[in-house]
């Protein structure tokens, strides 16, 4: 077993990071901050730390950002997507979950053929019918699951044949075949569970290895294709959030954490809580797919096509 440690890599902390993603052509890292309806954007150094942030508010909450390759972007807004254009134009999009419902667009990631894949959470606190939903190309919604508690992080093979899905308050990592093409789905089954802390954000590294992110442990967690736990990353925050690698070599695995749900004492015991961190864990990542933009035009139109 491999025990790491991550730095600190932002002197500012954030109320709840999430969904860092690494843009390779404009060499910056992009994240959220959920609740404050932030993405923001920085410059990962030598030394893993993350300098020249840029803050883009939007209306409502933010839970993650996706990428197109000419520098567009898809954001999971707080009940629909919004598209960023390059020349920082914020257009509303159709809704993918009733508005004013008491739920929110949580965690979300591109497939392997650029299409835009999100779920939802409730904000009361975790029900049993919250979704992950696909948005295809003509802007129509394929629901994925609906019987989730909490939608969560996101991953796909290299070869795009297997996805990986995590249901948080269940503490469940799922798998199920993926034809990265149609987008066609086989059976999901329980890949994965826990019995200590609650699986959040997710990444796999170039030995297709998952990298998790275990809030409530102030841990990441790396995992075999067989599930077996081969490492550990100690993060000096209770609250670990969601991970990605980052950099021209992606040899750097960058950590979201979050202040959120925590007590004065532990704001206290753990004053970086709410930083990214960072750490160099002798593996590079898999590069990740670009949203291909092609639903964002008919996303401006609303289509409610529900398959």
């Amino acid at each position: 077993m491999r025990i790491l440690q991550a730095i600190p890599a932002t002197p500012e902390p954030y109320d709840l990071a999430e969904g860092p993603v690494w843009d390779p052509v404009r060499r910056r890292l992009l994240w959220v901050d959920i609740r404050r309806g932030l993405v923001l954007s920085g410059d990962l150094e030598a030394d893993g730390t993350v300098s020249a942030i840029a803050r883009f508010p939007f209306p409502g909450t933010v839970g993650a950002v996706a990428i197109a390759l000419g520098g567009e972007w898809v954001v999971a807004g707080a009940s629909a997507l919004l598209i960023r254009t390059t020349d920082e134009r914020r257009t509303s999009a159709q809704e993918v979950i009733p508005g004013g419902a008491g739920r929110r667009l949580n965690d979300g990631k591109v497939d392997p053929a650029g299409r835009f894949v999100v779920g939802s959470l409730r904000l009361d606190g975790p029900s049993d019918t919250e979704i992950l939903a696909r948005i295809e190309d003509d802007g129509g919604v394929t629901v994925l699951d609906d019987d989730l508690t909490l939608s969560n992080g996101l991953a796909w093979t290299a070869d795009g044949s297997r996805m990986y899905s995590i249901d948080t308050m269940r503490r469940v990592v799922f798998a199920r075949p993926y034809d990265p093409v149609t987008g066609e789905v086989g059976p999901r089954t329980e890949w994965l569970t826990f019995d200590d802390g609650f699986p959040d954000g997710m990444c796999l590294d170039a030995e297709e290895h998952l990298w998790i992110a275990m809030w409530g442990l102030g841990q990441v967690h790396r995992y075999t294709p067989d599930g077996e736990l081969v490492a550990i990353v100690e993060v000096a925050a209770p609250h670990t959030s969601s991970v990605a690698f980052a950099g021209a070599e992606l040899d750097t695995l960058v950590i979201t954490t979050a202040t959120q749900d925590l007590t004065e004492s532990q704001r206290t015991e753990f004053p970086h809580s709410g930083k990214l961190f960072s750490v160099r864990p002798g593996v590079p990542g898999l590069p990740q797919p670009f949203w291909n933009g092609r639903s964002a035009a008919a996303l401006t139109t609303p289509n409610t096509d529900s398959r």
